[in-house]
């Protein structure tokens, strides 16, 4: 086990005994050295996105200055769930390693099987209504941004 993916597991253990959240916990590495630390803290911030692995990438962008953490690698104690997979691509990190997986994670209680299934059926057919509005009005901003000179890209 790499000192890294140790660091995670304490992380998370540590949170559980801290009583602050989860246990989740997830580092960020950047040439050789942890740039950044994350621990689940949900319930105690209260932020349904506090996730070990958001937290990280968080920090590693304040710590980096930049959105773009490419040229690192994450470190999480648990397989990611929907939504921190969707930020590490987000952030463009370079690789993932983890400890416990997902039926893991759902043996106690923290299971986003379903949230995968949903992914799967068309709009139409989710639990949670998606409801298409007023495209021309969401339009106008993108509008805006293509003509912009002074986006930046990500």
């Amino acid at each position: 086990m790499s000192e890294f993916m140790q660091e995670a597991g304490q992380i998370a253990l540590e949170n559980v005994q801290s009583g602050k959240g989860g246990p989740f916990g997830a580092v960020i590495v950047k040439d050789g050295k942890i740039i950044a630390r994350g621990m689940n803290l949900v319930t105690t911030t209260p932020d349904p996105t506090a996730h070990a692995e958001v937290t990280a990438i968080r920090e590693a962008a304040k710590v980096l200055g930049t959105f773009d953490l490419s040229g690192c690698e994450i470190y999480t104690s648990c397989e990611p769930c929907p939504m921190c997979l969707g930020a590490i691509y987000w952030a463009r990190l370079d690789k993932v390693y983890y400890g416990a997986t997902q039926a893991d994670a759902a043996a106690i209680d923290f299971d986003d099987e379903f949230i995968y299934q949903e992914f799967a059926r068309p709009i139409s057919e989710r639990k949670l209504p998606i409801i298409q509005q007023a495209r021309e009005e969401g339009l106008k901003s993108f509008k805006a941004w293509q003509e912009s000179q002074s986006k930046i890209r990500y």
